[in-house]
């Protein structure tokens, strides 16, 4: 193989016919301070090429082939500059002073956190939006796609973000609980995560493999910030309100020391939604010791802690009643909004570099993190009580309008629905006085009816790695590295308030005898504050992975090649033995193991300086994640059916134009997806047979799902004059489930000693052709932007989303919905009919135009202090739209559907999540 290797390499070499060699140099300035800039990075486009700027700005390139190249400049809070070069053979072209303008936009990633922490979900489910991803990113498409259309949860070529790989220094921060990034794990540190680097798709990255979305690079090396003092003052009406932010960067002293420090603070008494606190501190620090010419040395301490309140989702009901700013999860108590579903974050992070420059074409970069910490998600529990949830669908008029006697006659109870609208008016929040005197008054001597819990993660997760850069040639690269991840999550049900009783008795209010006993080992404990009851284990995750990957580098042509492997290993620990699987919770479960790989290339063709054509491919495989392993980890130890890798395809090709006014990149893409799984859990009925007629609890698991994404993007970006540009940006697609999966249902109610996995197998879920679900298909945005020499611009953009789909309810699409037990069709189930009933709904189209400007000021003469501002409103016109929504699969069968339908308004409908009506940002900073 090395043989083959060498032999590949001498023949490409051997094909090409060097230029005699030039040279190039000159000094990189900031345009208003007119100080020269350290760490500016200069790339000649055509070849392999790249040096830093020194601290007095200045560079040069000793070795050049002659000829016509074009040369970037780009440099972390500027705008990127190309120029374009004629050099002779044998002679130094000095470019003098090249002067480089801060880009003023980059205050515009200040807002984009609003968007990247807004989780729907208790599991991070909500996620989806790409936007966080792009923020390294100067492509128009993908600003346009972060700044334009997160707001509408606008996925990139509709990639959940658990498709692109999330970076600090090297170390992977993607959650092998679910794959995806913690967002708040470095939230409101905007200074100290402003140096990165984005690889959109399967385009190379020089520190990992990657997957099909993209990579996202955050340098936090203390050398790399540059010197000085920065103030901001932020107010919103997103997530939160108010956020101060300081952050000081030293610069490498005489004795070789450099640190940066960073510290912000975010709080609300309440978000743009109702009842949605929010309160957040984050700190940053990174010292580096500069050994000697070759060994360097970074600390990086990152501790960002977040707590706010979440918005529930809400049926059209609710919603026409209430409108779309409604959340079900708060109440007053003593005069105060208190939510009853907070997420708390704080996971700190530790990490240690060695960068060690072995000669002029090797570097070494070696890594090692620790991050421990808690995750929590807080509701209320209760036993031998009412449902405190005032959108209890008992509570709503619906429950008395689809009302049915024991013949089947349809008998709707107008009064009753009448009385239920008019309480639920008056009573639509949490009565928390009430849940206080339901347990002081409790008839179990002291026992609370009700308590606030938190679902609750703990992680202790060790990574390190090792990233080697080689120049192997004037024209071949070699970027290779090695990473190690172990996770040891410990998961529990944490009671965090007895609101006023004096204990809760562990147990399930829904079984009797052993079976009610969260852990036979202890049974019928009485928990108080602090205390874990409900379930409690471990999950273990060892992670190996190496990866190689070579660039090739010419006048006309460049490639790449690069493959990857890995290799994952997973076991749940129980540290409960619970009642309904006393012999399959307690203890060690099996270790699944998964070995993985893959390989991507592509290929850069250059018509001309400004004219190239583009093509990258990628195949690789993909252990699923942690969430999806397990069937039912909060209770046993069994593994999900089906259990494999994904397999993951992706194809791109791409037209770029780079002309002094125009901008332009033209793409098509195929991706598809195999093999993926999805998890579940909600009350059903009529699904069970031991439960009969009664609500069951169940967890869903829908195996080997394909997805197809098919579509194309367009950016374009034109310099109509000095001052003023046009933009815009298209992305179609069309986002597909490809096949007709396997569905599966485990009811905990049919496991006994000898059925310690009670799954029944529903057969195939007809979801081929629907659409996937959360983000729209469709995404259109024009833009204006005025740029004035004196330092301050204003821009406008007019956006149209359209084609996003409600999530569709995978039970209700088996043969279960439209056959009864005998395998005979329900009746009235013909096929036109089930059609109308299934048919996936589609929400509406809507604009959304959004404002944005700043400026600057230079307030001394001498050095580079300034002081300026950034606004923006989002959705001037204040538009209600939906961003997505999920059907409810409690009405699994077709007679019960009809009932949930008679009266026009479902008490079982769909339940939907609203984008923000008006928003504004404004930020106030001072660079000193």
């Amino acid at each position: 193989m090395k043989r083959l290797l060498l032999s590949i390499l001498f023949l490409i070499q051997t094909m090409v016919v060097f230029s005699q060699e030039a040279s190039l140099q000159g000094k990189v300035i900031d345009s208003k301070t007119l100080k020269p800039l350290q760490n500016v990075v200069l790339t000649i486009e055509s070849t392999n090429q790249s040096k830093v700027s020194n601290s007095n700005g200045v560079f040069k390139f000793d070795k050049v082939p002659s000829g016509n190249h074009s040369l970037i400049v780009t440099y972390t809070g500027y705008t990127t500059q190309v120029f374009q070069l004629e050099l002779t053979e044998g002679e130094l072209l000095d470019l003098g002073t090249v002067v480089i303008e801060e880009d003023i936009t980059t205050e515009r990633q200040l807002s984009l956190v609003t968007i990247t922490e807004n989780d729907l979900g208790d599991d991070n489910s909500g996620s989806e939006s790409t936007s966080g991803l792009l923020q390294a990113s100067r492509d128009v498409f993908q600003q346009a796609a972060a700044f334009n259309w997160g707001l509408a949860r606008f996925r990139i070529r509709g990639l959940d973000n658990e498709y692109g790989v999330t970076m600090i220094n090297g170390l992977t921060m993607n959650k092998l609980y679910d794959g995806r990034p913690q967002w708040s794990n470095w939230g409101g540190l905007n200074d100290a995560t402003r140096n990165q680097e984005f690889s959109m798709g399967t385009t190379p990255s020089d520190y990992t493999f990657g997957n099909i979305l993209g990579t996202q690079e955050i340098n936090t090396r203390a050398s790399f910030y540059r010197p000085g003092n920065r103030v901001t003052f932020s107010g919103t009406n997103t997530n939160y309100s108010w956020r101060a932010m300081a952050t000081h960067a030293s610069g490498f002293n005489s004795k070789g020391w450099a640190y940066t420090l960073s510290a912000s603070r975010r709080w609300a008494q309440e978000g743009h939604f109702e009842g949605t606190d929010y309160s957040a501190n984050s700190f940053f620090a990174s010292v580096e010791k500069k050994i000697n010419d070759k060994h360097s040395l970074n600390l990086t301490s990152i501790f960002a802690q977040n707590s706010r309140g979440k918005s529930s989702p809400n049926t059209q009901e609710v919603t026409d009643l209430m409108g779309y700013k409604y959340n079900s999860y708060w109440g007053y108590q003593n005069g105060k909004k208190r939510n009853s579903r907070d997420k708390d974050i704080q996971e700190p992070m530790l990490i240690l570099s060695h960068y060690w420059k072995m000669n002029e074409n090797n570097r070494l970069n070696t890594n090692i993190s620790y991050q421990s910490g808690s995750i929590g998600n807080s509701r209320i529990d209760f036993t031998n009580g009412n449902n405190p949830d005032p959108t209890y669908y008992r509570n709503l008029p619906s429950y008395f309008l689809n009302t049915f006697d024991n013949d089947g006659n349809y008998t709707p109870n107008q009064v009753g629905a009448d009385n239920a609208r008019n309480f639920f008016l008056n009573n639509s929040q949490i009565n928390w006085n009430a849940m206080y005197i339901a347990n002081q008054n409790s008839s179990f001597g002291g026992r609370s009816i009700y308590a606030l819990y938190e679902d609750r993660t703990d992680d202790d997760q060790f990574n390190a790695n090792s990233i080697l850069t080689s120049s192997l040639s004037d024209n071949v690269s070699l970027n290779a590295g090695v990473s190690f991840k172990k996770l040891k999550s410990h998961n529990f049900q944490n009671l965090v308030d007895l609101l006023g009783g004096n204990y809760y008795l562990d147990i399930d209010q829904f079984y009797v005898g052993d079976a009610s006993q969260s852990d036979l080992n202890n049974p019928n404990r009485q928990v108080g504050e602090g205390d874990t009851y409900g379930y409690n284990y471990n999950l273990h995750a060892n992670v190996a992975d190496a990866f190689t990957q070579f660039k090739f580098t010419y006048n006309k042509v460049d490639f790449y090649l690069a493959q990857s492997f890995s290799r994952t290993e997973y076991q749940r620990e129980g540290l409960y033995r619970n009642g309904i699987y006393a012999n399959n919770s307690y203890g060690d479960s099996e270790k699944v193991k998964f070995e993985n790989f893959g390989f991507k290339g592509g290929l850069t063709y250059k018509i001309t300086g400004r004219h190239l054509l583009s093509f990258n491919a990628g195949y690789l495989t993909k252990a699923p994640n942690l969430r999806n392993t397990f069937s039912n980890a909060r209770l046993n130890n069994n593994y999900t059916p089906d259990l494999e890798s994904e397999n993951i395809m992706s194809l791109d090709a791409n037209y770029i134009i780079r002309a002094p006014k125009l901008k332009a990149r033209l793409t098509g893409f195929m991706t598809k997806i195999q093999n993926t799984r999805e998890i579940s859990f909600y009350y059903a009925e009529n699904i069970s047979d031991v439960v009969g007629d009664e609500d069951a609890f169940i967890s869903e698991i829908v195996t080997g799902i394909n997805k197809k994404n098919i579509g194309a993007e367009l950016g374009i970006e034109y310099q109509i004059t000095s001052t003023l540009k046009v933009t815009g940006a298209a992305s179609y697609g069309q986002y597909i489930y490809d096949n007709n999966p396997n569905l599966y249902i485990n009811d905990d109610a049919q496991a006994s000693a000898t059925n310690t996995n009670p799954l029944t197998s529903y057969g195939k879920s007809y979801l081929k052709d629907y659409k996937q679900a959360g983000m729209p298909q469709q995404a259109y945005s024009l833009g204006l932007e005025y740029r004035s020499p004196k330092f301050w611009w204003v821009g406008a953009n007019v956006n149209y989303l359209a084609d996003s789909y409600i999530d569709v309810s995978n039970v209700l699409r088996t043969d279960n919905f439209t056959l009864d037990n005998s395998g005979i069709s329900f009746d009235g189930a013909d096929e036109a009919t089930v059609r109308r009933l299934l048919k996936q709904e589609k929400f509406d189209s809507f604009t959304l135009v959004n404002l944005i400007g700043g400026k600057s000021w230079r307030i001394s003469k001498k050095n580079r202090n300034t002081v300026g501002f950034f606004a923006s409103i989002n959705n001037l016109f204040d538009i209600e739209y939906k961003t997505g929504g999920f059907e409810q699969s409690r009405k699994a069968t077709f007679p019960d559907l009809q009932q949930d339908l008679v009266s026009g308004t479902r008490t079982f409908g769909p339940k939907y999540f609203y984008g923000y009506g008006r928003t504004y940002f404004l930020n106030f900073y001072l660079n000193i």
